[in-house]
This record gives C-alpha cells, structure tokens and sequence, in this order.
C-alpha cells in the first residue's frame, strides 16, 4: 500500500535531485508533503508542480531545527539533506571539511528526528523516518573518509531510533544509495579512470536514478513496509554484494 491518504510527511534536502524525486512520488501517492532545502527557487518550483508545502530551516542550527518543527504536526520524514564534502584521503583531509560533513549528514538528520519525532509521539498515531544513507558507508570508497563516515553514524542513528521510537509504533529506516549520475556528481564519478572500474565491479553495471531511490523511500514511508524497521537498505545495483 503506498496511498498516505493525506499523511504529513517531512522532506529535507527537497532542493536536490533524490529529495525532488521522493517529494514527487509521495504528493502522487497522496501525502501532504513539506519541502525543505537550501535552493529557494527550487522549491518554489517544486511545491507549483506538486502541491508541496515549503518550509525553510538550517539542518546545522539546533535553534533553527526546533523552531521550525516543534508543534508542526507530522506522520513522516525523509532526511534527505546532505553535503558531499570533498575527495580526499585520511591523510590529505581537511577537519574543517570533515566536521561541516558531520553537522550536515549526521547530526542535522539527528536534529530533525529528535523534534520530528517528538511530534510523532505528541499525536500518537505512529509514522515512519527514512534517512538517506549512502553506500559509503557500508563498504571503504576512496577519498570518501568524511562522507563515508558521516553516513556511517547516521546508520546507527538509524538503527538506535529505530529501537526507541518502535514503541511508539513508529519505524525508522535508512535506504543506502549508489551514485546517481548528476552534474554535481560527474565530475568526479563521470572521469573515465573512476568510472569504468566502479561500474566494473556493479553487476547491475549502471548509475542510479533520482526514480531508482525515492522508490523504496516512498515504499518504507508505506504501510506495505509495516514491519520492516531499523534496516539499512542499499540501492547500489549489487555492488556491495560483492
């Protein structure tokens, strides 16, 4: 069942091309859905397609967090806004870099679910937190020593949510993408020496689609996924079954 019947769900990171995508599908299927990032224009545009609310705050500032969700009545959430940081080795890394890629991946999705889900339990009718994690941080990437470790932690905020939150009937999952060939993205995954070998090694042997991940978020919102929580889901073409 993916019909959310006007559910209110959450999407941070709307501006991109993977929240765009999961904002699109969940209005389809019915939700009552809140778009935030940082492109203003995007979303404006977003919400004139789709119907989207739009709702503007800092994922990095704990006031800006909580003045924006606390009494905000929510079903839902996709934690959907990230920062890729930089290329770089454990040597060659900058902190400053690596502490900016924390703020935003790790401890902002920690900040929305902590007054997201405060919400949720207000209202008592259960919901459900997709966080979008990455594939970085099931297998070692290289030159991803910040990113890859941010989505790491935010894996085990998955799953320790997913632990105290079920209680309250409210699931928590994470979906673990490969790269999604876009312009921010090909140049680096788009250089010949990086690409061929990655693919290589993928069986499925293709770049993902913004389509190919919101998907499955739209499907763990869903409650066809009713007793699935707590897991890290990787929509990575087989690659880390290798």
């Amino acid at each position: 069942m993916t019909d959310f019947d006007g559910r209110t769900i959450l999407v941070t990171g709307a501006s991109g091309g993977i929240g765009g995508a999961t904002v699109r599908q969940l209005a389809a299927a019915g939700a009552d859905v809140i778009a935030s990032g940082r492109d203003v224009g995007k979303l404006e545009q977003l919400a004139a397609e789709t119907g989207a609310r739009t709702l503007a705050f800092d994922l990095t500032s704990e006031d800006s967090v909580r003045s924006a969700l606390e009494g905000l009545d929510l079903w839902g959430v996709v934690n959907c806004g990230g920062y890729g940081g930089e290329i770089a080795t454990p040597m060659e890394t900058d902190i400053d870099v690596f502490d900016k890629v924390i703020s935003i991946n790790a401890r902002g999705a920690l900040l929305v679910t902590k007054y997201a889900a405060a919400s949720m339990i207000r209202l008592g009718r259960g919901g459900a937190i997709v966080n979008v994690s990455s594939q970085a941080s099931l297998v070692a990437l290289s030159g991803h020593i910040s990113y890859g470790s941010s989505k790491a932690a935010l894996d085990n905020i998955t799953r320790v949510s997913a632990l105290e939150l079920g209680k309250h009937g409210i699931r928590v999952n994470g979906v673990n993408p490969t790269v999604v060939m876009t312009p921010m993205s090909a140049w680096y995954w788009g250089r010949p020496d990086i690409e061929g070998p990655f693919l290589d090694q993928m069986p499925l042997g293709r770049w993902a689609t913004e389509e190919d991940i919101a998907a499955p978020i739209v499907f763990l919102l869903s409650d066809g996924a009713g007793m699935i929580s707590g897991v890290s889901l990787p929509i990575d073409g087989g690659y880390t079954a290798r």
